[in-house]
């Protein structure tokens, strides 16, 4: 067996023939890092000229960016706070990636799910057990969740209807319900200036991680993004649903279920981001509000874009995210800049994450299939 001399990457090694497979994994695996390293690149330097038009200094931005994100103990544990819900609402957009399909409507699954843990609290927090509680806020956010954004994966199968657009006009459709019922029928007649629910007792708060002053929600976002890799990595259900995102003609000619398939990803993502929503009630707000629409849902696709939909390296993603998001407050008082910055250089890096989608599978130094071989 010889290999050609004008291979890119085997020429460069003495014993070529038995590098080859330690090179092919790791040349498959390093595009993903070096395309979106490079877009971040890309974006922050696109950013730059933004900051230098309004007679900023970008690197006094970033200097900021790096002191409220990750500089001192207690930022990093705001960036991982951030984070937690970012982990949950990145996998709503990744899991039905994994089909083809491209769902953006995680908020209304966010604010939903904290409508119905409040919903759920109400007549429990003070009789019922502090854990059967949670437990039950969470069940109930997850089905709603998943009901939401399961009803734009079966209007996509069943009826054609693009699910990008659906799940998007669904998730206005669930913050002018959550308006509704935090506004009328669960409000809490003691809340005069912020309409919500009534407040969860201290003692049925999601409580903090031992050390740390960070809240549970981050540990379960972790095992939630480590469980939805092994499904879709390690089980006969994620291989179905990969195969069907390649090519669903291919999939139905081979008998997969292929609707099931969307409609339980679909549902399975919605759950997630109900999730987040619940975790936002009892960690964080204490009740629902219209503080439920952050904007998780939408850094969320940012995250799963970024991470290439990678549940496991989604996790990296959220964290780096939370804490561009944590330096927001930091970056309007040092530099007087509007906070709508910090949203502005999330657009830039997810226009230049898009574009850069363009260049996956065409260097051939990522590329094992391209690299010349003779037998």
């Amino acid at each position: 067996m010889t290999i050609e001399a004008n291979d890119p990457v085997l020429s460069i090694v003495g014993k070529p023939a038995s590098l080859r497979p330690v090179l092919e994994w790791t040349a498959r695996r390093a595009e993903p890092v070096v395309i979106g390293l490079t877009a971040i690149l890309i974006g922050l330097a696109i950013f730059s000229l933004f900051i230098l038009a309004v007679g900023k200094s970008p690197a006094t931005l970033f200097q900021l960016m790096y002191t409220g994100g990750f500089a001192s103990w207690f930022s990093v544990q705001n960036s991982l706070s951030r984070a937690a819900p970012l982990l949950l609402t990145a996998l709503c957009v990744a899991l039905p990636a994994r089909l083809g399909l491209v769902i953006i409507g995680g908020e209304g699954a966010v604010v939903l799910g904290g409508v119905a843990a409040a919903a759920m609290a109400l007549p429990l927090a003070g009789t019922a057990p502090v854990f059967l509680t949670l437990v039950l806020m969470a069940m109930a956010a997850m089905v709603v969740g998943g009901i939401w954004i399961g009803l734009a994966g079966f209007l996509r199968h069943y009826r054609g209807v693009n699910e990008t657009i659906s799940s998007l006009l669904l998730s206005y459709i669930a913050i002018a319900l959550m308006n509704q019922f935090v506004e009328g029928l669960l409000r809490d007649p003691a809340s005069l200036n912020k309409p919500s629910t009534r407040p969860l007792p201290a003692e049925y708060m999601l409580g903090n991680i031992p050390g740390m002053d960070v809240h549970w929600g981050l540990v379960i976002g972790i095992l939630a993004c480590i469980v939805s890799w092994i499904v879709i990595e390690a089980t006969s259900y994620g291989f179905a649903a990969r195969i069907a995102g390649g090519n669903v003609r291919a999939a139905q000619i081979q008998g997969l279920p292929v609707g099931k398939l969307i409609a339980g990803f679909t549902a399975l993502a919605g759950s997630f981001a109900g999730l987040a929503g619940m975790i936002e009630v009892a960690a964080v707000q204490g009740s629902a509000n219209a503080s439920l629409a952050a904007g998780y849902g939408y850094t969320g696709i940012l995250v799963a874009f970024l991470a290439r939909h990678n549940p496991l390296a989604i996790i990296p993603v959220a964290i780096l995210l939370g804490g561009i998001d944590a330096s927001g407050g930091l970056i309007q008082r040092r530099m007087g800049l509007p906070d709508a910055t910090v949203l502005v250089l999330q657009g830039t890096l997810f226009i230049v994450i898009l574009f850069c989608e363009t260049f996956y599978g065409r260097f051939k130094i990522f590329n094992p299939d391209l690299w010349k071989r003779t037998l």
